[in-house]
């Protein structure tokens, strides 16, 4: 079976943000490194953003972060805070034989815990790259990377997939 790599909302609006305990742009430094390594053996990668709902136009800084996107990655834009609802995230997975969903990107606590459950509930395994991900406040994302991301999976960093 194999590996995806699930980035999740590297947008330059989100990107911005004050994130805690990693910057935005510490995780996308990261979550690039993290990109090129799994295309290099031939890996999925999966960037996922987000689009809101019912509004004419989206806000400055809605697309991806410059230079992520690469062909032959898999790219979906969400209308919800989770990557899996409304998309054809697990169909495309699937369709290239994974089993397993290694997640990062932003915020911890939102889109990328609303992924990872399901991701669960569809019955991947799952792995986290507690350094290639942040959130809203310090203490959430710490919170979440060693009481809640345990329960569903390991917690691991950057270093041990590069």
């Amino acid at each position: 079976m194999t590996t995806a790599l699930i980035l999740i909302d590297l947008m330059p609006r989100i990107i911005g943000l004050p994130l805690a305990p990693h910057s935005g742009e510490e995780v996308l430094a990261r979550c690039r490194a993290l990109a090129k390594s799994f295309r290099a053996s031939g890996r999925p990668v999966v960037l996922v953003r987000v689009d809101r709902p019912n509004v004419a136009e989206q806000p400055p800084g809605s697309g991806f972060a410059d230079d992520l996107v690469r062909d032959g990655d898999i790219v979906l834009v969400k209308r919800t805070i989770g990557a899996f609802y409304g998309t054809d995230l697990d169909a495309q997975l699937r369709e290239r034989g994974v089993d397993t969903a290694v997640l990062a990107g932003l915020v911890t606590t939102v889109g990328v815990e609303s992924t990872a459950r399901a991701a669960a509930d569809h019955g991947y395994e799952l792995e986290f790259v507690a350094d290639a991900m942040s959130g809203l406040a310090a203490d959430e994302h710490e919170f979440t990377i060693a009481r809640t991301f345990p329960r569903f999976g390991e917690v691991r960093n950057t270093a041990d997939y590069i």
